[in-house]
């Protein structure tokens, strides 16, 4: 099982930044995806970004593309979400998450999970 840590959440105004940070204890696999996803209080779980390590593709959700981008770092065994533009709809927790093969957008398809890190983006 991959052991995940997301760091890098915290506090901002409209407008700032915040780079979230996701890292993982070890890979077992040669193609999988990580993915960033979140959840706001009394919504479901959503994808925000993932990354397929296979075909080093990117894929964003539309609230995310041109304000978040999500990359690999050098070790490629970290994984990052720059956050641009931050509106207070994107407070929610964040969470890092993979899976083994392709990726998809629903979360129950990712078997490990970081523990979150909180993102409030106030007005």
């Amino acid at each position: 099982q991959v052991q995940l840590v997301e760091s890098g959440g915290g506090s901002v105004q409209a407008g700032g930044s915040l780079r979230l940070s996701c890292a993982a204890s070890i890979y077992t696999y040669s193609s999988y995806c990580m993915g960033w996803f979140r959840q706001a209080p009394g919504k479901e779980r959503e994808a925000v970004a993932l990354f397929s390590t296979g075909s080093r593709m990117t894929y964003y959700t539309t609230s995310a593309k041109g304000r978040f981008t999500i990359s690999q770092d050098n070790a490629k065994n970290t994984v990052n979400l720059q956050m641009n533009s931050l509106r207070p709809e994107d407070t929610a927790m964040y969470y890092c998450a993979t899976r083994y093969g392709g990726c998809t957008w629903g979360p129950s398809d990712y078997k490990d999970w970081g523990q979150g890190t909180q993102v409030t983006v106030s007005s």
